[in-house]
């Protein structure tokens, strides 16, 4: 067979096949191994590790189970990570849903660096909480990105940016929302503090509300998450809630191929 790469020896590009991966290069006869991505890993090390990451494992139950050192796990759950993050919906239309959330712990589970970014002056415990930006449409896919602040300017242009004009924006009734009919959305609101969660015309955003639900539930048994490492396990959980209808091989399969573009 021929292929794009060649002998790390000799250079030669033609190679016979053997099993699990392995070539034989056909001028020096060298037994060499295919790697993939940027991880000095062969595409049989990366599907064992990405199986039992599809299954949710621990690093120690992965590590047992493909007998790869500890670092080189860590390093391609990373690229993993960085890699399910760019793998999401560009653009939504139709019905979407939009709304914000903040992820975070209770105050007393915090550390000490956290809770002083209170300040001295400020009343109570206040919230030094993460917002978090959704969008949904109603054929299952989200969508979402950390923000720094909830407020119209910051929340009007994700939207306009993420879904196609004309399109059906459900919302509650906060007020960064308020104005959006006018540039160019149908703006369909469920007021939560009456007590409505549904129209029952279809006007709701019981979908990603249920994603929120989801994504803290897989957070809060992580036991603690970096603020720094935020955005990859976010992106982790929007992708495995958009594939969640592929079984196991299949998204072994379809995370193997993104590793193997690197």
């Amino acid at each position: 067979m021929k292929t794009q790469f060649g002998c790390y020896f000799c250079g030669s590009k033609r190679f016979w096949k053997l099993r699990r991966n392995h070539l034989k290069c056909k001028k020096c006869y060298r037994e060499i191994t295919r790697k993939v991505g940027s991880i000095n890993l062969s595409r049989y090390q990366w599907r064992k590790i990405i199986h039992w990451f599809v299954l949710e494992q621990s690093i120690n139950k992965i590590q047992e189970q493909t007998s790869i050192s500890k670092y080189y796990i860590l390093k391609a759950l990373l690229v993993l990570r960085e890699k399910m993050l760019l793998d999401i919906p560009r653009l939504f239309k139709g019905i979407v849903e939009a709304d914000e959330t903040y992820l975070g712990g209770q105050m007393k589970n915090r550390r000490l660096k956290a809770k002083k970014k209170l300040g001295k002056n400020r009343r109570g415990f206040g919230t030094i909480k993460q917002p978090v930006f959704g969008i949904l449409c109603r054929s299952g896919k989200v969508w979402a990105e950390l923000i720094d602040k909830t407020e119209a300017p910051d929340l009007q242009p994700i939207i306009q940016k993420k879904v196609e004009k004309g399109s059906i924006v459900c919302t509650d009734t906060w007020r960064g929302y308020t104005g959006i009919a006018a540039k160019g959305y149908v703006h369909r609101l469920v007021k939560h503090n009456e007590g409505e969660y549904s129209d029952y015309h279809g006007n709701h955003i019981n979908g990603l509300e249920g994603f929120w639900g989801y994504l803290k539930r897989k957070l809060a048994a992580k036991g603690g998450i970096r603020e720094s490492r935020l955005h990859l396990y976010l992106g982790e959980y929007i992708w495995r809630y958009n594939h969640r209808h592929l079984n196991v091989k299949e998204q072994t399969k379809y995370l193997l191929n993104l590793v193997a573009k690197i």
